[in-house]
Order: C-alpha cells, then sequence, then structure tokens
C-alpha cells in the first residue's frame, strides 16, 4: 500500500486517507471512501485537484475484507461477531460460560504488523450478547502475506476465543457454624452464593447448614456428592484459618485431597481449594458473602466449565490479583 497525493483525475478507485470536508464544514468525504468517477466533480468543487490517498498493491487487502477473514479464522465455539466497520470487528458471547484464550495464539497475532486483537480477562464468566473482545486492523488494508501468517498461527495453535459452556451444572453449598449463628450465616451466605451459581447458567440442587464439626462436614460432603453435586461451595461462621483446621480435616474425612489452602488474591486469601475425586470443593473465604468480586469469581467459572484448576492455576493469579484498592 502506498499513500500519495493523486491527481483527482487519476483517483478512482484510490481510497481516501483522511476525511474531507465540505464547505459547511460537515464530512463530505470519510476516511477509507474508495473513490468512485462519479465522486470528481464533487471533488473538483470542494477546490480539491489531488487526493491524499492509499494506492493498494496488487497483494493488498481492503481493511474490511480483512477483517472479516481473520474474525472468521479467530473465533471459535459460542461466539458470535459483528458485521466488518471500518477495518473492526466485535466479539459476544453466544451463550453462558466462561471465556477461553488462547494466550498463545493471541499473543502471536497481536505481533504481527497491522493486526490488534484485544479481550477482556480470560475465564471471565459471560452471558449471551456480553462484549468479549475486539479485532482491529490498522490501515486501510493488510498485505495477503500478514492475513496468511495470521492463519498460519491460528491452525498450528487452535482458535483465540471460545466459550466454555458450563458442564458441571449440579451445585451444593454446605455452610457451617453454631446454632445460634444459623440464621445469621444463611442469610448472608447463602444468597450472593447462589447468585453466582445461576448467574453462571448452573443450579443450586442442596443446601446444608452443619455444625462446625469435621463429623458434620465430612457427613455432607458425603451427602451431597452421592446425591449428584458436581461442585461444593463450603462457607460458614468462620473462615478456614490453617490447613489443618476443621473445615480441611473434615474434607479429608470425607475422602478429598486438599489441593492447596491461601490464595495471592485479595479480597480472598484464605481460599481452600480440595477434591474428592473429580468434584471439586472450594472452602470459599469470608468475602464470598460480598457481591464484589474475589477470588471465588476468578475460578468458579472454570470449574463450572468442567476444568481441574491446580494450585499453579491458582498461583497464576498473583498477576492482577489485588482486586481492591
Amino acid at each position: 500500500m502506498q499513500l500519495k497525493n493523486v491527481p483527482i483525475d487519476q483517483s478512482v478507485g484510490a481510497m481516501l486517507v483522511h476525511n474531507i470536508m465540505g464547505a459547511d464544514g460537515s464530512k463530505a468525504f470519510a476516511k477509507g471512501h474508495a473513490v468512485r468517477a462519479d465522486d470528481i466533480d464533487r471533488l473538483r468543487a470542494l477546490g480539491k485537484t489531488t487526493v491524499y490517498a492509499a494506492v493498494l498493491d496488487r497483494d493488498d487487502v481492503p481493511e474490511d475484507e480483512a477483517v472479516a477473514r481473520l474474525a472468521r479464522a479467530v473465533a471459535g465455539d459460542g461466539v458470535a461477531s459483528s458485521q466488518p466497520s471500518g477495518g473492526r470487528v466485535n466479539f459476544y458471547a453466544a451463550q453462558r460460560g466462561a471465556l477461553r484464550l488462547n494466550v498463545g495464539a493471541l499473543q502471536r497475532l497481536n505481533e504481527l504488523n497491522g493486526i490488534t486483537l484485544a479481550t477482556i480477562p480470560r475465564y471471565t464468566a459471560v452471558a449471551p450478547k456480553k462484549m468479549i473482545a475486539t479485532l482491529k486492523t490498522i490501515g486501510l488494508a493488510l498485505p495477503e502475506a500478514t492475513l496468511r501468517a495470521a492463519e498460519d498461527i491460528v491452525r498450528a495453535r487452535g482458535v483465540v476465543l471460545s466459550i466454555a459452556p458450563v458442564q458441571n451444572q449440579k451445585v451444593a453449598i454446605v455452610l457451617t457454624g453454631s446454632e445460634n449463628g444459623k440464621t445469621k450465616v444463611q442469610a448472608t451466605f447463602a444468597p450472593p452464593i447462589r447468585a453466582r451459581i445461576e448467574e453462571l447458567g448452573a443450579q443450586v440442587v442442596a443446601e446444608h447448614y452443619v455444625a462446625e464439626d469435621e463429623d458434620a462436614i465430612a457427613g455432607a460432603i458425603d451427602q451431597v456428592t452421592r446425591a449428584g453435586a458436581q461442585v461444593i461451595v463450603l462457607a460458614g461462621e468462620t473462615s478456614v484459618m490453617d490447613a489443618d483446621d476443621i473445615v480441611p480435616r473434615g474434607i479429608q474425612q470425607a475422602g478429598g485431597a486438599i489441593e492447596l489452602y491461601g490464595a495471592p488474591v485479595e479480597p480472598g486469601n484464605l481460599l481452600l481449594l480440595a477434591y474428592r475425586g473429580d468434584v471439586p470443593i472450594i472452602g470459599a473465604p469470608g468475602c464470598v458473602k460480598s457481591r464484589e468480586t474475589n477470588v471465588v469469581d476468578l475460578i468458579l467459572p472454570r470449574l463450572l466449565a468442567g476444568e481441574r484448576v491446580t494450585r499453579a492455576d491458582v498461583n497464576a493469579l498473583a498477576e492482577g490479583g489485588l482486586l481492591v484498592g
């Protein structure tokens, strides 16, 4: 693509690099407009003898055609896209779930000259019509070689954007505490936990309140697991304060294994994550009673999507893990 001043009688097919304003100050021609034969007299009437235009090389692809082609390459399951306009396509969730990003492919694409793809954070919980990314080409055209390089990246690494649908739809809530604290704990913790689960497209299939006692906790875990719960959220009157506290002992007594205790996320440092077989158990910190974003919001969408979140995954949340301040 070459940018140059083109005599107006030779400008048919050239693409305007800048807006051209009319005598009244309004836009007569927009940037990116391809000059047509019937534009020549109008340009001349505006006093133009030349236009500053982009003359495409033989292998250049106009911006909207280029961005449409890129959009088809980068978007995977559960993703909808807007019509190209001005070299831009926006992407939206077409279903509930969590945004899954191919970070390696995303980085490689953005290293190519003329391509920019920006997204919301990966694993963000999304609902239909939620905007998840925007793709913009830089300049009025892209070389065919750049488009082929982008398509090669996707072929080698996979699509960049997809929505991981909810697979673990059955969630149990187990609340713990004293008999005197039962009413307050249930009123404080159950609604925000339930709202998080339901907003992600899952359902609460059981809710239990048990004493803060390892036998009672183990019994509740065993009961809801046998009833088909695919994810368990534990919360209570007091947060887990040690890896050998009552709640982790109860989880282990029920046959669970502790994946981690403590997360580099605030709010949510006192997160406990365990598994009984394939069933994840979240020992939620006290911040779960708030609807403000906390560590539970960062891992729950992934667990509901069927991922096995590991200690390394939680530790990777450290960058950006300060959610307040």
